[in-house]
């Protein structure tokens, strides 16, 4: 499309614990979970309802049908919010129930989808200590992988990427990540303190933080991604703190794309002022397979977002997505029964914004959006 720029766009990407333990390169299995005390046994949850593994699985493989459509496709950038801590740190943060890892040699994994730039400013990035986001920095770093929302400092934490296409586009990205999603205030990068870009949960305080940060290297014609970790992990309900903050952004002219995550399936989206805003994209890759609870929620399909946007502009053209699901710690296209129940789901979501998502072809949602009249 001529004028456009399309960018690949997910939910949370958890290649740690139980996806660790099945790549080449596993970190030590020992949890501090209520429940489960050894990774491995995540490994032993997902065959058990979808068959035997086959470990160790190369790095190509976690993607799955992804890579597919990621080549059909042919994003310019591509953009995932990465939960896990890429680390062989063996501390972690005391207190936190939770404590995702993946050894940095299997980065490769993240390298293998040919990721552009991962937003950190998460509830499990900190899981293995300061350490270990040093170390995750550092090893995303030697993979060729741009992060945003967290640095060895405030500053570094607070300072947006800037990613080039190979159209010599400019995409600007801000990581940031809201106590309402669990984040721990003390996770806050500090002017000699490693961490994240933290939010209060307050749009207007947010807002101005944010739209200060970005026009610290925004120019004109730049395409802005604001990619923002908040909210809870279960249910539809969207916060009125979060549709001010995404419309404040956007009213600043600052901002193209907000692209929210935490929560463990999708929801509602919102086409305002011309500009795309995903309240939640839902998990993408994780190790939940085999995991009971919440099913009403289907939190087992994930979606791949393809935004097409103007180059100049930055608004909205169209939004491809590829429904899928996680299939012996591989993403797979979802199956017919998945996809309907989805479309189904957004669109009664997305009623209250105007919206209407249709099927086109045996994989693909298209959303059916009112264009912005210039």
């Amino acid at each position: 499309m001529a004028g456009s720029l399309r960018l690949f766009l997910c939910g949370d990407i958890m290649t740690g614990r139980g996806i660790d333990q099945a790549l080449p390169y596993s970190s030590s299995p020992e949890l501090y979970e209520r429940y489960v005390k050894d990774a491995r046994q995540y490994v032993t949850l997902a065959a058990r309802k979808n068959g035997l593994i086959p470990t160790p699985l190369s790095f190509e493989a976690v993607w799955g049908d992804a890579l597919d459509e990621l080549e059909n496709c042919a994003p310019e950038v591509r953009i995932g919010n990465l939960e896990t801590s890429l680390t062989t740190t063996d501390s972690p943060w005391p207190g936190k129930g939770i404590h995702y890892r993946m050894h940095p040699t299997n980065a490769a994994c993240l390298a293998a989808a040919r990721l552009d730039c991962c937003s950190l400013a998460n509830n499990h990035v900190l899981d293995w200590g300061r350490e270990g986001l040093v170390e995750t920095l550092a090893t995303l770093q030697s993979v060729g992988i741009a992060y945003a929302g967290a640095g060895k400092n405030r500053e570094e934490a607070t300072t947006p990427v800037t990613l080039v296409t190979r159209n010599n586009r400019r995409v600007i990205v801000v990581g940031a990540g809201s106590t309402s999603s669990g984040i721990p205030s003390a996770w806050a990068a500090q002017q000699d303190l490693p961490g994240i870009n933290l939010l209060i949960d307050d749009p207007e305080v947010d807002a101005i933080r944010l739209i200060a940060q970005i026009r610290q290297i925004k120019q004109q014609h730049d395409i802005v991604v604001v990619s923002i970790h908040w909210g809870g992990n279960w249910g539809y309900e969207i916060p009125a703190s979060h549709v001010r903050l995404a419309h404040l952004l956007i009213d600043s002219g600052d901002v193209d794309i907000v692209h929210g995550h935490s929560s463990h399936h999708a929801i509602a989206m919102e086409v305002y002022r011309g500009k795309l805003i995903l309240y939640g994209c839902g998990d993408f890759i994780t190790d939940y397979e085999g995991i009971s609870g919440h099913e009403e929620y289907r939190g087992d399909i994930g979606v791949m977002y393809f935004p097409d946007v103007d180059a100049e502009t930055g608004d909205l053209l169209s939004l491809t997505m590829i429904p899928t699901t996680m299939q012996r710690f591989q993403v797979r296209y979802a199956s017919e029964v998945d996809i309907r129940w989805l479309l189904l789901t957004l669109n009664r979501e997305n009623a209250r914004f105007g919206l209407k998502i249709k099927r086109e072809g045996q994989h693909t949602l298209q959303l059916d959006f009112p264009r912005l009249v210039q």
